[in-house]
């Protein structure tokens, strides 16, 4: 708006500079050049006639009584009024005229906040994962506030009901306007070096507010740091790390002898698709439990991973489950649903791309002693396999076909789609685990065959959130599951629906040894009896309180 204003201002000048310049050569000229007497004996004409003169020429709205001129000079200057005004007009249109009326008639945006706005975060700017974060407060009820510099972006968000101040972030008068002093925190999602600027522009309106500045160059982290920032947020080492915990989330069992993996009892893993009967449900309305006599006791959803999942969660398309029971009642539900089910294990990983978020990706993986290949297309240290991910003989010398999981940290969007096309076709069963740069791709990532897929916007902006909310820190790598076997005297009587378990520590009884046989197929009626060893699985949190309070 600044800036349109002091262009109309400077072409204004420059308009009636213009005007009485061109018009005291044009009263010379005729006075001087023209042949006979100027003006016509009994006439008084002024400089001001000379104005209206060239202000009819350049407008091209008529010459008045000096038609036509017998000169040439006087013709001369009459065609370069009649140019000049014609060039003044087009370049006035897009530069003044059009921007100053769609200013006029556009939707008027705040440039402040009330007073009494306040504990709210304030955004600067409006970017994908300002979206997902925005999505985040809404679902816990926090007010926000964005920033946006850009007048035709910031009318936009106005319309579509964002709640939004035409103002510049990097102005400390301008965050003042958005009420910084009083809210919980502020998040600086511009550039690199604007985020810098954003930072200091803060610190100097208080220095309570907690500051999370947004860094693609991990290198450059220090000097927001310096700059005063409480938290730095480097996207794309997150993305690495939510795609890597789906792979390094680990099982521990202290089962005994009695129970072996992979006959009596099994943990698999089954992705949620979009056409099975399961999507659109609850995790209670579906009641997999007693349908299928497995067990849910984890889930994975936008780089989170619950166990338990609370009940009311909402199974959509993306979705993994960690699921237990015997191999028939497995089948039993793959059927059913039609989709993969995986057993679960960590063997051997392909991380596909070795970016920053492939790097990420390994090192954890190499942190966890999982064995795993790294194929991209430049040779450089790290790389076992070089080459073109979309091109089927890459994969083949990865030997994808006897991998466990298959994560595709490539940054180009379609290429990632190719790439997970060419892994389903030459393995239809492996764990596929992929990026994408936007909310956007995701679904055609899916269609085409991943499992499980993480868009760069989804993961940062929730973990920004995790950070302005207080809350536990979201994509942390160390979530188990622990699953132990054990007596329960304390449960004697008990039905499974009585006991409350899973409400009161957050475990699952997944199997229920007596007898010297396994039952992995437990109804909520199902009566639990003092010599009965119960198999069960959650977090080690919660494991410790079922044993401290049942056992």
């Amino acid at each position: 708006m600044r800036s349109l204003r002091k262009r109309v201002g400077y072409f204004l000048v420059f308009i009636i500079g213009f005007v009485v310049v061109t018009a005291a050569v044009y009263d010379f000229g005729m006075h001087n050049l023209e042949p006979g007497p100027y003006p016509p004996p009994g006439t008084e004409i002024s400089l001001v006639h000379s104005m209206q003169v060239v202000v009819e020429t350049i407008t091209a709205t008529g010459y008045g009584s000096d038609a036509p001129w017998k000169s040439t000079p006087m013709n001369l200057l009459v065609i370069l009024l009649d140019l000049t005004g014609v060039g003044l007009f087009f370049l006035a249109l897009p530069a003044i005229l059009l921007p100053w009326f769609r200013e006029q008639f556009s939707v008027s945006v705040p440039t402040a906040v009330d007073d009494d706005h306040s504990d709210h975060v304030v955004i600067c700017t409006y970017t994908p994962r300002a979206r997902e974060l925005i999505d985040e407060l809404d679902s816990k009820d926090v007010d926000y506030v964005l920033v946006e510099p850009d007048h035709e972006r910031a009318a936009d968000l106005y319309a579509e009901d964002y709640t939004v101040i035409h103002a510049d972030p990097q102005s400390a008068a301008d965050l003042r306007d958005a009420n910084l002093g009083a809210a919980r925190a502020l998040v600086a999602d511009v550039s690199d070096r604007v985020d810098a600027s954003i930072v200091l522009a803060a610190r100097e309106v208080t220095e309570d507010v907690t500051v999370v500045s947004v860094v693609e160059d991990p290198s450059l982290t220090a000097y927001h740091d310096l700059a005063g920032a409480d938290h730095v947020v480097t996207p794309r080492q997150l993305l690495g790390e939510g795609l890597a915990r789906k792979v390094t989330t680990a099982i521990e069992t202290d089962l005994g002898d009695s129970i072996q993996l992979g006959e009596d009892f099994e943990i698999a893993e089954i992705s949620v698709r979009a056409d099975s009967e399961l999507a659109g449900q609850t995790l209670a309305d579906s009641d997999i439990r007693d349908r299928y006599n497995v067990n849910v006791v984890g889930a994975w959803h936008k780089g989170d991973f619950e166990t338990p999942p609370p009940l009311d969660t909402p199974l959509e398309r993306g979705m993994t489950l960690l699921v237990t029971g015997d191999r028939a009642a497995l089948d039993r539900l793959r059927t059913a649903t039609g989709s993969r089910i995986r057993q679960f294990g960590r063997g051997r990983v392909v991380v596909v791309g070795y970016g920053q978020v492939g790097q990420t990706v390994s090192e954890l993986l190499s942190a966890a002693n999982i064995t795993h290949t790294v194929v991209d297309i430049e040779s450089k240290e790290g790389v076992d396999v070089v080459g073109d991910a979309t091109v089927t003989e890459t994969l083949t010398a990865a030997d994808v076909e006897t991998a466990e999981s298959v994560v595709l940290a490539i940054p180009d969007e379609t290429a990632t789609e190719f790439a997970t096309l060419i892994v389903r076709e030459l393995d239809p069963e492996t764990e596929l685990i992929a990026r994408a740069e936007t909310g956007a791709a995701v679904p055609k990532t899916y269609r085409a065959g991943a499992d499980y897929v993480l868009s760069l916007a989804t993961v940062s902006g929730r973990s920004i959130a995790s950070l302005v909310l207080a809350d536990e820190e979201i994509l942390g790598i160390e979530t188990n599951v622990e699953i132990v076997k054990t007596t329960a005297p304390g449960l004697a009587g008990e039905t499974l629906a009585s006991a409350a378990i899973r409400e009161e520590t957050g475990c699952t009884v997944v199997a229920v040894e007596r007898d010297g046989r396994t039952l992995t197929e437990l109804a909520a009626t199902f009566q639990l009896e003092r010599r009965d060893r119960l198999v069960v699985a959650g977090s080690d949190a919660d494991v410790n309180t079922f044993l401290d309070r049942f056992c």
